[in-house]
């Protein structure tokens, strides 16, 4: 599964977001999956700042579909804060589905920002970030093989 994300670490954002675009929405993630923050894609400094990113600040997201919910993996103890609102609709990005991670409503601190998640292969999400209507940076979800 990590291969996947590696290459979508050497990706330009033309790739990314063809990906994106070209994936189906997928199911509704449930457990908790690793987060790897994509910034700056298709540079050299792109690897270095998930290292930095996963290390420092967000590891991943815990998904609990029966409750609708989500919880993020933050700061370099992992703990669990900073809930959305998991549900499918229409994407900012094309319009067509995809699951929707929403902060507007459950959380003080980022209730401004929506997240946007696509499954690109089995157990591996790629995700859009925005701020207000903004887009920020890209990221990927992978949960472990079940069973």
């Amino acid at each position: 599964m990590a291969v996947i994300v590696d290459e979508m670490l050497k990706m330009s954002q033309a790739q990314l977001d063809d990906r994106f675009t070209q994936s189906p929405t997928g199911e509704i993630p449930s457990g908790e999956a690793k987060g790897t923050a994509i910034i700056a894609p298709g540079t050299t400094y792109t690897q270095e700042m998930a290292n930095f990113v996963n290390h420092f600040a967000w590891q991943g997201k815990i998904f609990d579909p029966a409750k609708g919910i989500l919880r993020n993996k933050i700061l370099p103890f992992g703990l669990n804060a900073i809930i959305a609102k998991v549900y499918k609709g229409p994407s900012w990005m094309d319009g067509k589905e995809c699951i929707v991670l929403d902060y507007s409503e459950t959380s003080l601190v980022a209730h401004w920002v929506r997240d946007e998640i696509r499954e690109v292969a089995p157990r591996i999400y790629l995700g859009k970030v925005y701020l207000g209507k903004k887009r920020l940076i890209d990221f990927a979800l992978e949960f472990p093989a079940s069973g």
